[in-house]
């Protein structure tokens, strides 16, 4: 089987794929709800051989190309939802409207446009069909489970045998990375409300106070953490929310609230955290008096990429980009991602791709989710074209 060498096709459409990046860049828009930028996803689609439907519960957009030999459906994922982050990169393109595309949803999007073009165009050497799966809401909003309670599989007529991603992130330009089995974490939410008697802060006898209380608890997680969890099947749990809500400061308040975000890689560390956390937080507000109520939320499982499908897809990429830009991760992401669902019904491979800048310190980069992150777009050629290559290979395999 010879795969065809998309790079010719990428590097022409490549102007049109970094003014469609930036035009989402400068408008990003949250959740599930995406009209605009689902509206941009149409236009850049219309003209090709498409079968395009998009969603009822959310703004989602599939398009399914049917090649002209006979063969398999495989699926590739385009997320498309932004983060309510206030952008600070002085680009010319930034957004001001208070979110904004800090994980690299604009890359993918338009990068699986490329894909829906260069594969349109070979449409006649294409075995089997391809789905399209532009997705809302990956940004803990779960719209991939929503696309597939909504028909996402059957798009195409038979179930498809594979599914891939491509995820950008800072990194050494142009490099792609991935492994077999678990390749991002599990993501779950812990949600704690501490309940005591506020009073009067030069009285705090007369009180039960849960300021002190939820203090304890932040340092009595981290040590759960560390002394409940193998080394080698790590669980990250981070407290990012704090409050004892906006009362005077000389007043001991009757609640503090906390949250946490928390990382799995097994299911054995899952049903030690579901019964673990809540106990431990319990177990501390007794020992003051208090009583807390404890929410433990699992929002994504781990993404765990198919060995087998992983190597034949790390070989096609190695075979169009070379083997110094298409390396094998030897451990996996402490964060999580939705494909996840999409890949506990059909095997496939979630990849990554480093987009930093030429000449960037790597040392002291600004990861995903922060406002100054910055991707270079001139990617995106690269991007389209191994979600062309994997797709050929795996239809025609």
């Amino acid at each position: 089987m010879t795969i065809p060498d998309f790079s010719e096709d990428a590097a022409a459409i490549l102007p049109d794929l970094v003014a469609l990046r930036r035009a989402l860049h400068g408008d990003p828009e949250l959740g599930l709800d995406l009209p605009r930028t689902q509206q941009k996803v149409l236009d850049a689609l219309a003209g090709l051989p498409l079968e395009i439907t998009t969603g009822t519960r959310t703004t989602s957009v599939i398009g399914v190309l049917r090649g002209g030999l006979p063969g398999p459906t495989v699926v590739l994922r385009g997320d498309m939802d932004a983060l309510p982050i206030e952008e600070a990169t002085g680009l010319d393109f930034a957004s001001t409207n208070g979110a904004m595309h800090a994980c690299g949803h604009d890359l993918h999007t338009a990068g699986l446009v490329g894909a829906a073009k260069i594969l349109s165009a070979r449409r006649q050497e294409l075995h089997g069909s391809v789905i399209f799966m532009f997705q809302p809401g990956e940004e803990g909003h779960g719209g991939a489970k929503i696309m597939l309670d909504e028909g996402l599989l059957s798009a195409a007529g038979d179930r498809p045998v594979a599914a891939y991603a491509i995820h950008v992130a800072p990194g050494p330009h142009g490099v792609f990375a991935t492994r077999g089995g678990a390749v991002a974490a599990g993501s779950n939410q812990l949600h704690v409300t501490v309940r005591g008697r506020g009073g009067h802060g030069s009285q705090p006898h007369q009180t039960l106070d849960p300021v002190p209380a939820a203090a304890e608890m932040v340092l009595a997680l981290q040590s759960f953490v560390t002394r409940r969890f193998d080394a080698f099947d790590p669980v990250v749990l981070s407290v990012t929310r704090l409050s004892t809500g906006e009362g005077a400061v000389n007043v001991i308040p009757e609640s503090v609230e906390l949250a946490a975000t928390v990382r799995h890689m097994s299911a054995s560390s899952l049903a030690i955290l579901q019964e673990g956390l809540p106990r431990v937080i319990e177990g501390v507000a007794a020992a003051h008096g208090l009583t807390a109520d404890v929410r433990f939320e699992t929002m994504y499982p781990v993404t765990v990429n198919d060995p087998h499908e992983t190597v034949e897809t790390i070989s096609a990429l190695q075979g169009v980009f070379g083997g110094n830009r298409v390396l094998t991760m030897p451990s996996p992401m402490m964060g999580s991602e939705d494909f996840a669902f999409v890949l506990d019904e059909v095997p496939g491979t979630f990849i990554a791709l480093m987009t930093s800048p030429p000449g960037t310190d790597l040392a002291t980069v600004e990861w995903n989710h922060s406002p100054r992150v910055v991707f270079d777009d001139a990617v995106l050629g690269d991007q389209a074209a191994a979600l062309a290559t994997v797709a050929f290979a795996r239809t025609a395999r």
